[in-house]
């Protein structure tokens, strides 16, 4: 081989390594983690905070790679042709197309992408400093591309901007947690605090029927006793009936130093904070907040009481049930065998369905008490019983005005219900 061959053969080389480069690049600038970025560049890391300046102009770096590798496989395949024309003449064409195909194909594209896939948050700093050279070498024809792509959504009416929706954002929590990023209890939290902005204080409430409350002339002793039996530490007091709460007694300002206070109620109760049902829990958590309050009356659409919410119930949205040593502990669902649960209905729909992997639907009402109602079209008696979906759910416990208990049978498929959605799809 002449000295003439032997530097085409070592550019070709190169050009076949800036190709690897290339592509290698353009999978892991695609596939890097910005949050990790972001925090070695937080660090001090100079390559990662490279790395995330390019990674935020990607149209520029893509464009970049894109014009390198174009470049880079064109002069490959020129210098190939003229190598193997050389050498064997007339076939050296073909010769030369099949040989840099395969060679491309694996050392320039394949290869180096798959390398750059398992790893793309340390190719990518690895790579960040040439490529920012090459980023600046083709400032001109980035910028023509640039407004070109510019032209070309503007024909066809494309919009650049996408921003993560909460489901998407639902999905990556997941994702993380799959990897081991998070483990099963953070990733809970997160989803939590995620979908707490979309809650709504009738969701959370404790029901008008649950509210311990006495009227605003009751006597010290009946406020006493109500403390006493609720072991709640603040009361709700009315005037005439329930659907004119006037105030809330703590427990600290009833009782002092010496006993029961000496003060009239009227004085002692602080004014309460009112809501309507449809408000965001965050919304209510900053208004108890800004009120100094730690319970707000949730107000129907006719102005009545339909319930209320405790900063405890806000808190246990994001965190989980919260006990006290006053509180009695009640498992929502209990397995009474194989198949069957006794289930109590002051929890709500979603949970239920969750538990029973349930597609949710839209159900107007939010808790198990009344999705039993709805399913029966009554108030429901003790042994009525419906079947939903693969469920056989008995009522076996109320008080004559709602539900408190279900056992709820989990069904097993029949042969022939098989053999209809066989055939059915």
């Amino acid at each position: 081989m002449d000295s003439e061959s032997l530097a085409l053969s070592i550019a070709l080389v190169i050009l076949i390594g800036f190709s690897a480069y290339f592509s290698a690049t353009e999978t892991a600038f695609s596939s890097l983690s910005k949050i990790r970025i972001k925090n070695l560049a937080a660090n001090g890391n100079r390559r990662a905070a490279l790395t995330l300046e390019l990674a935020n102009n990607y149209d520029a770096v893509l464009s970049t790679l894109l014009i390198g590798n174009n470049i880079v496989n064109i002069a490959a395949a020129s210098l190939a042709t003229v190598i193997f024309v050389k050498y064997y003449g007339d076939v050296g064409v073909t010769l030369s197309t099949a040989v840099m195909t395969v060679l491309v194909l694996i050392f320039g594209e394949i290869s180096p992408k798959s390398l750059a896939k398992e790893s793309p948050d340390s190719f990518s700093m690895f790579s960040a400093p040439l490529l920012k050279i090459f980023t600046v070498i083709f400032t001109p024809l980035n910028y023509i591309f640039s407004q070109w792509k510019k032209l070309l959504a503007k024909i066809f009416k494309i919009s650049g901007e996408h921003k993560m929706t909460s489901d998407e954002l639902l999905v990556l929590f997941d994702e993380v947690a799959q990897e081991g990023g998070i483990d099963a209890e953070e990733g809970e939290l997160l989803r939590s605090a995620l979908e707490f902005t979309d809650t709504e204080a009738e969701n959370i409430l404790t029901p008008r029927i649950d509210i311990e409350a006495v009227p605003v002339d009751a006597t010290k002793e009946q406020v006493a006793q109500k403390f006493t039996e609720s072991r709640f530490s603040r009361i709700l007091v009315y005037e005439e009936n329930i659907d004119n709460i006037v105030g809330v007694i703590h427990l600290k300002d009833f009782y002092t130093e010496n006993g029961i206070t000496d003060k009239p109620i009227q004085e002692i109760m602080s004014q309460p904070t009112f809501v309507p049902k449809s408000i965001k829990i965050s919304d209510l958590l900053r208004l108890l907040q800004k009120n100094k309050s730690h319970i707000a009356v949730v107000s129907d659409d006719y102005g009545g009481t339909f319930g209320i919410v405790s900063m405890e119930d806000i808190l246990e949205e994001l965190v989980g049930e919260i006990w006290d040593e006053h509180d009695e502990v009640i498992e929502p669902f209990t397995k009474l065998s194989d198949d069957t649960y006794k289930v109590v209905c002051n929890s709500d729909l979603e949970s239920f369905y969750r538990f029973f992997n349930i597609q949710t639907e839209s159900e107007s009402a939010t808790s198990i008490n009344g999705w039993v109602m709805e399913q029966l079209g009554k108030i429901p008696n003790e042994g009525d019983h419906f079947e939903y979906e693969n469920l056989l759910v008995t009522v076996t416990v109320t008080d004559s005005r709602r539900v408190l208990e279900i056992e709820v049978c989990v069904q097993q498929p029949t042969e022939e219900d098989t053999v209809q959605k066989t055939a059915h799809a």
